[in-house]
């Protein structure tokens, strides 16, 4: 099942995600290889500076996937606020339907 990982910054916390980000970056590569990640990119600001996270995974349930957001470095950092966990179905442009 997909979840989508809804992730808000804390505020004034640019800065822990700029020194984490080559670990989390790293992190969502072996989540893609291993197939979990369907897809991921940074909320903006009005500025345009990044300050929370979208992330939709697989995982066989909510429990599980909210155990892959806090595996997260960016969530291991302390840089999330929230971490929204919601049930997801790819409707339109699935690239598996």
């Amino acid at each position: 099942m997909l979840f989508a990982l809804l992730c808000k910054d804390k505020p004034n916390a640019l800065q822990i995600r700029m020194d984490t980000r080559p670990t989390h970056l790293e992190h969502l590569q072996a989540m893609n290889g291993e197939g979990t990640l369907k897809m991921a990119g940074p909320f903006l600001d009005d500025a345009g500076n990044p300050n929370g996270s979208l992330l939709i995974v697989e995982a066989p349930d909510a429990a599980a996937a909210r155990a892959i957001a806090e595996a997260d470095p960016y969530a291991k950092a302390g840089l999330f606020e929230a971490i929204e966990v919601r049930p997801f179905r790819w409707t339109i442009n699935n690239p598996d339907a």
